[in-house]
């Protein structure tokens, strides 16, 4: 992988462009096709394909990278390379992130599981979107205490049809 930045740039700073630049698309797609309004959410993990649902029967689907998962009672991301319940093809984007990391020795993106805040978690899928070339970041809650942070591209729109 080509480094994207010289040692006289800071790898926090580049972690926090990476960050504004996934706001600004997640922005841009909560106007353009509502995203953070869904009613449901569905990943398959065998196919990639995380499928979203709305109240007026529009549906969002698209191609999806699992990130990570941050735990809120200890305070910990596990990355998607680390993680077993994540399958091979959905460990891409978080495999792609931790050869960047060894190439910067930064350990935060090198060890299977790192304590920070939810707000870090971000941070690290927003690295991941920017590293992968993804069109989004989005965050799931998968069960009480524990979310999951996709990367995700390729968004298709439909609309349910009416009878």
């Amino acid at each position: 992988m080509v480094k994207l930045f010289n040692r006289e740039n800071n790898l926090d700073a580049y972690i926090a462009a990476s960050a504004d630049e996934a706001q600004v698309a997640n922005m841009l797609h909560n106007s353009t096709w509502r995203l953070g309004e869904e009613k449901s959410w569905h990943l398959d993990q065998n196919n990639g394909q995380l499928l979203l649902s709305f109240e007026d029967g529009t549906f969002a689907l698209a191609a999806a990278q699992i990130v990570g998962t941050f735990h809120h009672k200890d305070s910990t991301f596990m990355w998607g390379w680390n993680h077993p319940s994540v399958l091979p093809a959905l460990k891409r984007n978080a495999s792609i992130v931790r050869e960047f990391g060894k190439e910067q020795k930064a350990k935060e993106l090198t060890r299977g599981s790192v304590s920070c805040t939810e707000q870090r978690a971000w941070e690290l899928t927003a690295l991941s979107m920017r590293l992968n070339k993804a069109k989004g970041a989005y965050r799931v809650e998968v069960k009480p205490g524990v979310s999951m942070f996709l990367n995700f591209s390729d968004i298709q729109i439909a609309h349910e049809a009416k009878s």
